[in-house]
Order: structure tokens, then C-alpha cells, then sequence
């Protein structure tokens, strides 16, 4: 009976079943499932292959695919070929093509030659550094440069260095350092890139600032343009172009503009140095016979003048500002001579700690001091300061209403003055503020 009764149950379960659902089969319905599954995944796989298709110009706007021999199908033909190398030069490197392309033309190097004993002839290395000979003993044991030296020894031209220019006007005027062409005795020569030379006329050079400007005879010379460099950013793309160790005429190097307003003390192999202030800061290498030449933006046009390095460090260049060169280009071309107003003062600007050693009211301004020779007057005698009545100790701390800081410093609001130009300085002087006029004098 119990069997029986079973046999009914799953009979009439088989029957429930096959009414019910007579498709529902688990092996059917995985089936089922599966070319639903197929034809979705095909219908979205036409879609998407459509979409790729539309985008794809788009994309390679953004890829930069190198062009290579083994890359490349044979059947390429050579229309293509010259799309995909075009195509393979990222628009920042075209912009830098361009600009040197244009910029370079106008780049010359400058050659300094002297008349010099022959036995100073010079070792010339590879990478254009001089070495020269140690001085040679005579029979009695005194060297040809100290007592017993033959003063009428014979003398030749020799180059004693090299530096870098650029042109800015189609009759031949040139820029450089003052460095550069800085003795009265050495002759001048430049060279273009396309070989041709000229002898070079020192024009002026400029007392405040290390830059100086040549003339050659020439005419229709590509020039360079100046930009705008109160505007230019940190961190924008600059192309320095020089005579890289005085043996690689323009040389090419590429950075971005790394700080501005910079201050720092230039020294020379000859021991000289120079104070420079509101300069710029680059990591484009600029290495020794860069200096003189320019400092572009993308564009081609001159934003610096590339004027040290810093040793001992990789990747830290300077250049003074256009906007300083092309007043003295104007001056020159105008006048034929750089003239700077001169104020005649020594002084530190002040820092916290100087204000709280001293229990000083302000936190800006210059303060008068002499240096530490006896010589080095805080206040030069029969200056402009000292016609005014500025006296060691006073503190200036404005100029023409502007407040002097690292910002503003009083030998650039001054170099931005004619001589006989007159100014209101604000003084604290014993204690009290106070309104003074001085008139600026030409820097002799």
C-alpha cells in the first residue's frame, strides 16, 4: 500500500509538472539563457565597435605613437608615412622647433681677442677652456714675469675668450654682458651662424647692470624681439640659445622659468663681482660662453638675457629681465650712451631680527650703514643722499610712495630714474618720520 501510494504521488507530481511548466527545464532554460546572453552581448559589441570607431580621431589627438621601421606595415604608402612622422612631434616640441628656427638666425658669437706674450700662448682643451703655461725660468733663476721678465718680449693676437649676443635691430646692433667685452684693450669679433664675421664696436656698457651693447656694420640682419617679462609665470616653458664653452655656437637647451626676483653676487674668473637684483631663475642649462645670450618664451621673443650659473649645483641659470634691457636699448639708440641715475647711500634692508635687535616700529625699509673699510662710506660725500641730509642710521622707507622691501629695493626704484630726476623719500630719522627731496645725479 505504502509503495502504491508513492507511485501515485510521483506520478501526479509529473503531471503538475509537464502542465504547469513545460518548458522550464533546467537544461532548456540554460540553453535559453545562453543565447539571450549571445545576442545581448552581440547587439552591445556592434554598439561599442560603432562608438570606438566615432572616437578614434579623437583618441589619437591624445597618443603619441613613435614612428619606426619595424612598426610599420609594408604596405604603408608614403602619404601616410609623412602624416605619422608629423604626427609623432608633440605640439610643445613643435612650438620649441619653431622658436629656434626663428630665434637662432639672430644668435652670433662673440669672439675677445687680445695682444698677449707668446709665451702665454695658451692650451686650448677640447671643450674650449684655456690653460696656460706656467711662467717659464730664465738662466739666472728668475721667471720671465718677475724682475729679471724681458719686457720687450714679442707679442701676438690670441683669443682669450668667448661669449654669446643676439641682434635686435637690422642695422647691427647687438646685445651681450658687459662681462663679455668688458676690457678697453681687446678687440671684439662677431660671428653669425652662417659663418660671416664682423668686427665688433662697443656702443656702451651699462654701470648698474652687466649688460653692454655692440654695433656692426652691417644691414637687413634678422633681429630678435622683445617680450613682455613683468608677465612671463614660473613654470613656463623657456628656450635658452648660446655659445655653449665657446665651441658650440647655438646651442639649444630647453627648461622652464624656475623662480623670479631673484637677488645674488656674480662673480668672474677675474675676481670681480656684481650685485644683480630682480633677476630670473631657470633650470635650461646655460653653461660658461651662454653668457650674453637670450632667454625666449615660446613664442620667439626675448624675455631674459642669460647672465650666470650657479657652481656646484645642476640646473640653476639667471637671466636679467627684457624689461630692464629694453630701456637700455632705447637709451642707447637714442642718446648713444647708457646714463643711471645714482642716490649714494650703503644700506641693509630690514629683517625681523634686525627691527627686534634694534626695537625699531616698522617692519620695511632700508637702513643706512656704512660697510667695513674705512672707505666705505654709509652716506658718499657731495652725493644726492648727502644733499639731501640722509645721514648713517636714518631709515628710508619709501620712494616715490612705494614701500621698500625684497620687492622693492632702493637701487631698482632708483635705476627706474633719470638722472636730475626728483623724488619724495619717507625717513625715520631719530626717531620720527619725515618727508625729504632728493635729485638724482648721473652715475659717473
Amino acid at each position: 500500500m505504502e509503495e502504491h501510494n508513492d507511485n501515485e504521488q510521483r506520478d501526479a507530481r509529473s503531471e503538475n509538472i509537464s502542465e504547469k511548466s513545460p518548458l522550464t527545464h533546467r537544461g532548456y532554460a540554460r540553453k535559453r539563457g545562453l543565447l539571450r546572453n549571445l545576442l545581448l552581448s552581440g547587439i552591445f559589441g556592434f554598439a561599442g565597435g560603432v562608438l570606438a570607431l566615432l572616437a578614434l580621431p579623437t583618441l589619437q589627438n591624445h597618443l603619441y605613437i613613435p614612428f619606426t621601421k619595424q612598426s610599420t606595415p609594408q604596405s604603408l604608402n608614403q602619404t601616410q608615412k609623412s602624416a605619422t612622422s608629423k604626427d609623432s612631434v608633440l605640439p610643445e616640441d613643435s612650438a620649441v622647433i619653431a622658436t629656434v628656427d626663428k630665434a637662432s638666425p639672430a644668435v652670433v658669437s662673440v669672439v675677445i681677442s687680445q695682444d698677449v706674450p707668446k709665451l702665454q700662448r695658451s692650451l686650448n682643451t677640447p671643450f674650449g677652456f684655456p690653460f696656460f703655461m706656467m711662467p717659464q725660468q730664465n738662466n739666472q733663476g728668475g721667471d720671465t714675469n718677475g724682475g729679471g721678465s724681458d719686457t720687450t718680449a714679442p707679442t701676438e693676437k690670441q683669443t682669450i675668450g668667448q661669449g654669446s649676443g643676439f641682434i635686435v635691430s637690422a642695422d647691427g646692433v647687438i646685445v651681450t654682458n658687459k662681462h663679455v667685452v668688458e676690457s678697453a684693450t681687446a678687440e671684439y669679433t662677431v660671428i653669425t651662424t652662417d659663418g660671416k664675421e664682423f668686427k665688433a664696436k662697443v656702443l656702451a656698457r651699462d654701470p648698474n647692470r652687466d649688460i653692454a651693447v655692440l654695433k656692426i656694420d652691417a644691414k637687413d640682419l634678422p633681429f630678435l624681439e622683445f617680450g613682455n617679462s613683468d608677465e612671463i609665470k614660473v613654470g613656463q616653458t623657456v628656450v635658452a640659445i648660446g655659445n655653449s664653452l665657446g665651441e658650440f655656437s647655438n646651442t639649444v637647451s630647453k627648461g622652464i622659468i624656475s623662480g623670479l626676483k631673484r637677488d645674488l653676487v656674480a662673480g668672474s674668473d677675474a675676481g670681480g663681482s656684481e650685485h644683480l637684483s630682480n633677476i630670473i631663475q631657470t633650470d635650461a642649462a646655460i653653461n660658461p660662453g651662454n653668457s650674453g645670450g637670450p632667454l625666449l618664451d615660446i613664442s620667439g621673443k626675448v624675455i631674459g638675457v642669460n647672465v650666470a650659473m650657479a657652481q656646484g649645483a645642476q640646473s640653476i641659470g639667471f637671466s636679467l629681465p627684457a624689461n630692464q634691457i629694453k630701456k637700455i636699448i632705447d637709451q642707447v639708440q637714442s642718446t648713444g650712451k647708457i646714463t643711471t641715475a645714482f642716490l649714494g647711500v650703503r644700506y641693509i634692508l630690514l629683517t625681523p631680527e634686525i627691527q627686534k635687535a634694534n626695537s625699531l616700529p616698522m617692519d620695511h625699509g632700508a637702513l643706512i650703514l656704512r660697510g667695513d673699510k674705512m672707505t666705505d662710506f654709509a652716506v658718499i660725500p657731495g652725493s644726492p643722499a648727502d644733499k639731501a641730509g640722509l645721514m648713517e642710521n636714518d631709515i628710508i622707507l619709501e620712494i616715490g610712495g612705494v614701500k621698500i622691501d625684497s620687492d622693492h629695493q632702493i637701487s631698482d626704484l632708483v635705476a627706474d630714474h633719470q638722472p636730475g630726476d626728483t623724488l619724495q623719500f619717507s625717513v625715520w630719522h631719530k626717531g620720527e618720520t619725515k618727508t625729504i627731496t632728493v635729485t638724482l645725479a648721473e652715475k659717473k
